[in-house]
């Protein structure tokens, strides 16, 4: 039998599509939002290499995210905090992300008729996935403050 819990943070990660990434490099801490697909607990997305949160994960590969809604009710909020190690992907890897991405976005498993500026970005852009080593569930409507750690951190 699963777990109620693991299953409801991947319906979460399912129904959602942008994640708040947060690297730090050569020229601090930095955070950007990238859409995402989930495989399992690892959230997989795109992105040009030269941007700022890429060339930080080439040189630094810890990273944070964050995936909520903008609430207006704080009974209501609920969201996902998670840390853990994002690479670029190659080969095998990065064709099942691809994939599983055209499955959320369709655009991206229909390139050959996406508008030509479109498919002219994704001739420049890499994949990359982020494997979390800690997440967290955060749900208010539990109670106030509620915070439900999903995977623990690996011991050593």
């Amino acid at each position: 039998m699963s777990d109620p819990l693991e299953e409801r943070v991947l319906a979460y990660l399912r129904e959602h599509r942008v994640m708040t990434l947060a690297t730090r490099g050569d020229h601090g801490p930095w955070a950007a939002a990238v859409f995402y697909v989930n495989d399992g607990f690892e959230l997989c997305f795109l992105s040009a290499p030269s941007t700022r949160h890429c060339t930080d994960i080439a040189a630094h590969a810890r990273v944070a995210a964050t995936i909520q809604e903008d609430y207006g009710d704080w009974a209501a909020i609920r969201g996902i905090q998670l840390e853990g190690v994002a690479r670029e992907l190659d080969g095998d890897d990065a064709e099942r992300a691809r994939r599983l991405y055209g499955e959320k976005f369709p655009i991206v498993g229909k390139l050959a008729q996406a508008p030509a500026e479109i498919a002219a970005a994704f001739a420049k852009i890499r994949w990359y996935r982020i494997v979390p080593d800690r997440l967290w569930f955060i749900d208010n409507s539990v109670r106030f403050g509620h915070r439900a750690q999903v995977i623990a951190a690996p011991q050593r």
